[in-house]
């Protein structure tokens, strides 16, 4: 068999996509040594993140070029089984596609993107998901919304959670502290959030409620620190951050790459998730998987990720995060009893486990499509 996947995302910062399509094929490595497979990648720098035993593949970083031209062509070349893509096959594939799609933000959400990408997301995965052979996503939340939004079977879906990575893990928490008072400047406890400054992250209401639990116990003297790499709706979150009268409390880290991410979780004394939709949510488990004690939304698949691993709060209510804050900031024995159901939590999702559905996906795929040629060769032979 002869897989290929749509790896792009790879290097080109794209924080969740990246991270999902890394870890897969670590563990198709792992897992299959008998088939091959093949990345499609946009930077030369990515070829490190995958297996040695992968063929590399390089396509244009460009959505239009990659998608209208170098993918079609690089597959009719290399004649995979089947393609795995995120969210938009290439333009006339010529392969069975399997698609991931994360979650439909882009539908239900369209105000937190801009309006060209929204209405480029609508019509393009549309299309792939139509034309898909098998449906992949994170959650079962993300399950139901795709099947209300496309009209398909839900059991049609299949469900592969995402995991925390190996590398978060709890390390030395001196060390941890070190490491940012060197990169940060920061010699302080502090809170945590990671995502990029885009509008669902809700970073906004997250400052409005670390000042406003700052002015309700004047004795602590945390920081926040937001790590998350710029986009459009960053000036609106740096606004909110100079008038809230902690200023000089808040940091923002820009991109981060995973290895300082673990010194970043590890130090922090709460990780803090305020997001309004996610369809996974992929920081919550890292943050667990680093022994930190975490408050997120009670929306979208948060709580289906975290469970009663964490204290939940409404994203849309400054009230509810400001107590959920204060509550584990001063409460210590909750603090590490979060901390320890955080650990357990984490450990029960494995992207061993994802990759081998996956992979089960993979062959279902090729071995219909390999059927349906033997047909076709078939009753081209009886007509002849």
């Amino acid at each position: 068999m002869l897989f290929s996947v749509d790896a792009h995302a790879i290097g080109c910062k794209l924080t969740g996509n990246e991270v999902y399509i890394r870890n897969l094929m670590g563990g198709f490595a792992a897992l299959d040594q008998e088939s091959e497979f093949i990345a499609y990648l946009a930077v030369r720098e990515a070829s490190d993140w995958v297996p040695s035993t992968f063929q590399k593949r390089f396509v244009a970083r460009n959505p239009f070029v990659r998608l209208g031209w170098d993918l079609p062509c690089q597959l009719r070349r290399d004649r995979p089984q089947l393609v795995h893509v995120q969210y938009t096959a290439p333009v006339g594939c010529p392969v069975p596609v399997v698609v991931t799609v994360h979650d439909v933000s882009f539908l239900e959400h369209p105000e937190y993107f801009p309006w060209q990408r929204a209405l480029q997301l609508r019509q393009t995965v549309a299309q792939t998901v139509r034309q898909a052979e098998r449906i992949l996503t994170v959650s079962d939340f993300s399950r139901k919304a795709i099947a209300r939004a496309f009209n398909l079977d839900p059991e049609s879906i299949v469900v592969t959670p995402d995991a925390a990575a190996s590398l978060f893990r709890p390390v030395n928490r001196q060390t941890a502290e070190a490491w940012v008072k060197s990169r940060l400047g920061l010699n302080a406890p502090y809170v945590l959030t990671v995502g990029d400054l885009q509008p669902r992250k809700n970073q906004v209401g997250l400052i409005e409620a670390f000042a406003e639990a700052m002015r309700a116990r004047p004795e602590l003297a945390h920081h926040l620190v937001l790590a998350g790499k710029d986009s459009w709706f960053a000036p609106r979150v740096h606004r909110a951050a100079q008038k809230s009268g902690y200023a000089d409390r808040i940091h923002f880290t820009g991109f981060v790459q995973d290895d300082d991410l673990v010194q970043l979780y590890n130090a922090c004394d709460v990780f803090a998730f305020p997001s309004f939709y996610e369809g996974f949510g992929l920081p919550v488990l890292e943050a667990m998987a680093c022994g930190r004690a975490v408050i997120c939304s009670n929306t979208s698949a948060l709580p289906e990720v975290a469970d009663a691993a964490c204290l939940l709060f409404d994203p849309y209510s400054r009230r509810e995060i400001t107590r959920a804050l204060l509550d584990l900031l001063l409460d210590a024995q909750l603090r590490a009893r979060m901390e320890r159901l955080g650990l357990q939590r984490a450990a029960l999702f494995s992207w061993r486990d994802a990759a081998q559905k996956t992979l089960e996906v993979y062959h279902e795929v090729a071995g219909r499509s390999r059927s349906a040629a033997t047909s076709s060769r078939a009753i081209s032979m009886t007509h002849s």
